[in-house]
């Protein structure tokens, strides 16, 4: 699975590799149970963020790892993204601040 990743109008096309995507569940779970106890999402905390919020907050991480260049991290917060978001293609990060600014773009088919 591909996940295109824009970031200031660069776009990282990342390859999830699908056992990435089936060994991350215990991951993901986890990721899920801390999110569950709310979120500082910059300037707002989020006592129970929604999906999308939480993928806000995956593609913050992401951000950072691709930064920091560390693809463990990076595979990890792509598949987490396109596990919760069904029929996702693109994520538009947000670089200025403000992650409740980053956009998710799905397959129109």
């Amino acid at each position: 699975m591909i996940l295109d990743v824009t970031i200031e109008h660069r776009t990282y096309p990342i390859d999830i590799p699908h056992d990435v995507l089936e060994d991350g569940d215990a991951f993901y779970q986890r990721m899920d149970k801390d999110m569950d106890n709310g979120w500082q999402m910059n300037r707002e905390y989020v006592a129970n963020p929604n999906v999308e919020q939480r993928c806000r907050i995956a593609a913050d991480r992401l951000l950072t790892s691709i930064h920091h260049e560390n693809r463990h991290t990076m595979l990890l917060m792509a598949g987490y993204i396109v596990k919760r978001l069904p029929g996702i293609t693109r994520v538009d990060i947000d670089t200025s601040g403000n992650m409740q600014e980053t956009r998710f773009y799905y397959d129109r088919t």
